[in-house]
Parts: structure tokens; C-alpha cells; sequence
């Protein structure tokens, strides 16, 4: 047909022909999936924390444990394993608990204290103070320091760990406050057993309140010292 146009009837070799229709379609399959082959080069390491201060970003690098030092919290025992697998906690946490469970004993102890301190103090200015012998004195001076030493034991804590804030030693803090609890506990009950002997002097006979004195000391001891130290041993392994 003279009027029909020259391509009519005649196979189609461009890019949607047979062969090239292949191609594009290869071409662009290789092009919208080239994006996604790419292996992924991020890095594996945490992020860094960004903070806006000042209207600027500052980068503040995550903490990790061989950061922190060996004085953080690093230390592996036997009670650190069982802690990991009974309470699936990290030596950091197991920190962290024990210091807040301190703080709470310790809060207990300073009520007490509190108490002692404001008869103590007050007494010197009641009337009958001028009225007491030489010894008495002595007991009131002595109940009065020991007093203000349970104090201040049951208080370092709180000024150690403000000390010592930011500088990874919460092992130590652990440990100190530990020992500044059960020492100031020892002192709270000897100035609680002067004072008592001080009060009985003056209601009983002196025999007969030190004798009670000396009873009230050893309740205090079996209960604070001798029924944990039992325990203790008893369950030592």
C-alpha cells in the first residue's frame, strides 16, 4: 500500500522492540535496585548524644565500660555472677541498689539520733543540771560526744558521695558507706546506753541502773550484732 506509512508491518527494533525492550528493561532494573545492593557501611558503634546548649550541638560520646575505669564498677565476683542471673542486673546497677538501699537504713538511724541529741542538748539548761555529781558530768559530756560521732558517721555518706560526685569511685562510695553505717549505729547505741544510765542514776539505785544499763546494752547487741553475724556464719558456704 503506497499510502501506508513505511514502518507499518515491519518489526520493531528500538528500545521497546523484542531485543531492546529486553535491555531497557534490564537497564532500569539494575538502575531502581543499584540503591539497595549497596552493602551498608554504617558504623557499628552507639551514636553519640547531641545536646543543645548556647544554641550549638555538643556531641557527648556514649560511656562504655573500658571508658569508666577500673575503679567504676568493674569488679567481678561470685556475688556480682549471682546478682547477673538472679536479678539479670550489671555491676553498675548492683551499685546503684545497694547505695540507695544504705541511704534508707540510714534515714531509720538518724531519727534516733535526731531524738538523743535534742534531750542531750536541752538538758544543759534545765535547773537540776548544776545539781550533778563530778561523774555525772563525766556520762553527760561522754553521751553527748558519742552522740554527735553516730551523727556525723550516719551523715558521711551523703558529704562522700558529694566529694567524690563524677569521678567513677562508686565502688568505694559503696563501701564506705557501708562501714560509716555500721560504726555509727555502734555509737548511736552506746551514747542511747550512757544516756539511759544517766536518767536511771537519777529514778534507782546506781547498782541497780547499771545493771539495767548493761541489759539494754546486750538487747541492743543480740539484735543489731549477734542475730546478723549468726546468720551469717549459719549460712556461709
Amino acid at each position: 500500500m503506497s499510502g501506508t506509512a513505511p514502518w507499518i508491518g515491519r518489526p520493531f527494533t528500538g528500545p521497546l522492540g523484542p531485543g531492546g525492550n529486553r535491555a531497557a528493561r534490564a537497564q532500569s532494573r539494575s538502575w531502581v535496585s543499584e540503591p539497595f545492593a549497596r552493602p551498608d557501611t554504617r558504623p557499628t558503634e552507639l551514636p553519640a548524644r547531641v545536646r543543645p546548649a548556647s544554641g550549638m550541638a555538643e556531641v557527648i560520646p556514649q560511656a562504655t565500660p573500658e571508658a569508666a575505669g577500673p575503679d567504676c564498677c568493674n569488679g567481678q565476683d561470685a556475688h556480682h555472677d549471682w546478682n547477673a542471673t538472679a536479678r539479670s542486673e550489671s555491676a553498675m546497677q548492683r551499685l546503684d541498689r545497694n547505695y540507695a538501699e544504705i541511704l534508707q537504713e540510714i534515714r531509720v538511724a538518724q531519727t534516733g539520733v535526731q531524738l538523743l541529741l535534742a534531750f542531750l542538748l536541752s538538758l544543759a539548761f534545765t535547773p537540776r543540771f548544776g545539781m550533778l555529781s563530778p561523774f555525772d558530768r563525766s556520762l553527760y559530756v561522754t553521751t553527748l560526744i558519742l552522740g554527735s560521732a553516730s551523727a556525723a558517721l550516719l551523715m558521711a555518706p551523703a558529704c562522700y558521695h558529694r566529694v567524690v560526685f563524677r569521678q567513677r569511685l562508686k565502688r568505694h562510695l559503696v563501701r564506705a558507706a557501708n562501714r560509716f553505717a555500721v560504726a555509727g549505729l555502734g555509737l548511736l547505741g552506746l551514747s542511747l546506753a550512757c544516756a539511759l544510765l544517766l536518767i536511771l542514776k537519777v529514778v534507782v539505785d546506781q547498782r541497780v541502773a547499771v545493771a539495767l544499763t548493761g541489759g539494754v546494752v546486750l538487747w541492743f547487741a543480740l539484735w543489731w550484732y549477734g542475730l546478723p553475724i549468726w546468720t551469717s556464719l549459719r549460712h556461709r558456704r
